[in-house]
């Protein structure tokens, strides 16, 4: 018995463009752009279409994004009959999860990640913060050196766990410095490589962030899934939409388990993973942990046609 698993990509994927071809193809992925639009009260959709990039990168503005072109390409698989056993999303991808597990409509999950979006960004002065590429570590060895540099008095943590020897860390930009230093002596890491990003994400630096989010959830109708939902926080399926809300507000300062989540799935059965939205970073984690799985990423409509025709 086949299972597949819809999975949904976060901050990193975006593209000036993206989803354009949806938009002009199909009304059903048109109406979840304007629905955008209408709910933030701004032109989302042809800041996506036409950029400019640095203004697209922001974090408020990537998050609501990437979500809607999540959605517009959720709404289109609809029509082809495919079904989802599970849903997961990475970091801000979860809130995709969300919607296409019934948890969240989309005008609140766009409202919501937008507000999400401008609180990371606030919650750590420019430059205080970082986050680095962690290659070629052994996951164990790099908390514990993660570990060693926060005793010492500069916060560090494990951020992202993506696949086995791709682990991104974050916190203080001391932290994250010493990481880039001491990496290969005392954790193997065969390469560190700083980021390009606006905060310390996923750090307990974010906990300012986490708690306006709580404020804004707490008014937001979360229902139980009707798919079980993936938690990056536990990397164990949810339905309780309480429990999932609560997850939400954890999952801004709490490393995202990716690894586990996938691994996870895999050991339920899944053996059809289906990217929807932007961009294949996602299909690459998976395909290295699993080469067998089978992986569609659906990021355009002639990967769309495609998959109808199968």
């Amino acid at each position: 018995m086949t299972k597949t698993a819809f999975v949904f990509p976060g901050q990193g994927a975006q593209v000036v463009g993206m989803g354009k071809d949806a938009y002009d193809t199909f009304e059903g992925a048109r109406s979840i752009f304007d629905k955008a639009n209408e709910a933030l009260g701004f032109d989302l959709k042809t800041l996506i279409f036409d950029g400019p990039d640095e203004q697209l990168k922001q974090t408020a503005n990537t998050q609501p994004a990437l979500l809607t072109v999540s959605v517009a390409f959720l709404k289109l698989l609809e029509g082809s009959g495919l079904r989802a056993d599970y849903v997961a999303g990475h970091s801000l991808g979860e809130y995709s999860a969300l919607v296409a597990a019934n948890v969240l409509s989309f005008e609140d999950a766009v409202r919501t990640v937008r507000a999400r979006g401008l609180y990371m960004e606030q919650a750590v002065p420019s430059g205080q913060g970082a986050m680095a590429a962690v290659l070629g570590a052994e996951r164990e060895a790099l908390a514990s050196l993660c570990e060693a540099i926060s005793a010492e008095g500069s916060a560090v943590e494990l951020a992202n766990v993506n696949c086995p020897g791709q682990i991104v860390v974050s916190g203080t930009a001391a932290g994250v410095q010493a990481v880039v230093e001491r990496g290969k002596d005392e954790a193997g890491a065969k390469r560190v490589i700083p980021l390009e990003v606006s905060g310390p994400f996923h750090s307990s630096l974010m906990k300012p962030a986490a708690e306006q989010l709580a404020s804004i959830l707490a008014e937001v109708e979360m229902k139980n899934a009707s798919i079980p939902v993936v938690a990056n926080v536990t990397a164990r399926e949810e339905v309780a939409g309480s429990e999932l809300r609560k997850l939400l507000v954890e999952q801004v300062y709490s490393p995202v388990l990716w690894e586990d989540t996938i691994c996870y799935l895999i050991e339920q059965g899944v053996d059809t993973f289906v990217e929807i939205g932007s961009g294949t970073v996602l299909a690459g984690l998976i395909k290295k942990m699993d080469k067998s799985v089978r992986i569609i990423s659906i990021n355009n409509i002639s990967a769309l046609e495609a998959l109808q025709v199968n």
